[in-house]
């Protein structure tokens, strides 16, 4: 079966349109929230303060009978003068045996009673599955700066690299596809942190950088058919090209996308806390990397070059013959 892909890129555009729009819509609400502030929920790693997890110890009789009460432990910060903290309940062996607590710079005092207050109220915990990490604003500050100029430093680059291998054109709808691709993903992840409190943390700006290369990856691959293409057939029409194009390089993009999603739903699923929201990250940005490559920087390099021709053809004057017949 061969996919025609630009008689239905209207579809394709429409679709991406829809949930870039409800990832947008999704940041500002996030921004307004006042416990939030910012597009997506921040974690530890940017705005800094002190991250709690505690853990029931589930091997002592009757300690993990009852389900933890979260309006419970959310009494015990407000007495500690902690109302305003970030709690969630975290999952341990299928159950929901532990909480996670993001609040401001804590001393280690503050910490202890905190502790020993959460403790007899929701049971004991696991000192080997207890975890403290603080960092402080100016890190974090610091943390999301660095990122950011990587993120940007890396589009520069790859505008460069692709205006050098193939022609401006190209370049500029491979960066297009790109921002489609971390646009869904950011926009994925600030739905998820006002829907069930994910926050983003060091890893996620990682993860961006890993969505970029895999996306730029695909697209060069279609493009380099694309033009081998034109070369080879220079009187054909760029759709067909185009099409033609994504159909030889179609198996061999969704096998690369499935083999890595495999791989990687395994680290979501398995992987535990700590890489869980990294690999979904990766999930999310590598479907649309391929998605994008096959349908929007194709189609949009479609819609580009026959802009041009009809602009071309259009500029044509047409032959005036009248004075050859009088001539003659």
């Amino acid at each position: 079966m061969k996919l025609s892909i630009n008689k239905s890129r209207s579809l394709w555009w429409t679709i991406s349109a829809a949930i870039i729009l409800a990832g947008i819509i999704s940041m500002v609400i996030s921004w307004q929230q006042p416990n939030i502030h910012a597009p997506l929920r921040p974690g530890l790693d940017f705005i800094g303060g002190t991250r709690l997890q505690f853990v029931r110890d589930c091997t002592k009789p009757g300690n993990c009978d009852k389900p933890i009460n979260i309006n419970a432990v959310r009494e015990v910060a407000k007495a500690q003068g902690l109302g305003d903290s970030s709690i969630q309940l975290i999952s341990e062996n299928g159950a929901e045996n532990g909480v996670l607590i993001r609040t401001k710079d804590l001393t280690v005092d503050q910490r202890t009673k905190l502790q020993n207050s959460l403790s007899e109220e929701i049971g004991v915990f696991d000192p080997q599955k207890n975890q403290i990490d603080s960092v402080g604003p100016t890190l974090g500050k610091e943390l999301l700066r660095s990122g950011l100029l990587a993120l940007i430093v890396s589009f520069i680059g790859i505008t460069i690299y692709m205006s050098f291998r193939f022609q401006l054109d190209y370049a500029v709808f491979a960066i297009v596809a790109l921002f489609h691709d971390i646009l869904i993903t950011v926009g994925a992840f600030s739905i998820l942190g006002l829907v069930a409190g994910i926050e983003v943390d060091s890893l996620f700006i990682v993860a961006l950088l890993t969505i970029t290369g895999f996306s730029v990856n695909d697209t060069v691959v279609i493009y380099d058919r694309i033009r081998e293409t034109i070369k080879i057939n220079p009187e054909h029409p760029i759709a067909e090209i185009v099409d033609d194009a994504v159909n030889q390089t179609l198996t061999r993009s969704i096998n690369t996308t499935l083999t890595v999603l495999l791989t990687l739903t395994s680290i979501f699923l398995f992987g535990g806390e700590t890489l869980r929201y990294f690999a979904l990250a990766l999930i999310i940005g590598f479907t649309m990397g391929a998605y994008s490559s096959i349908f929007i920087a194709s189609t949009l390099l479609t819609w580009w070059r026959e802009r041009d021709e009809s602009q071309v053809v259009e500029s044509v004057e047409p032959i005036d013959t009248s004075a050859s017949s009088q001539d003659s």
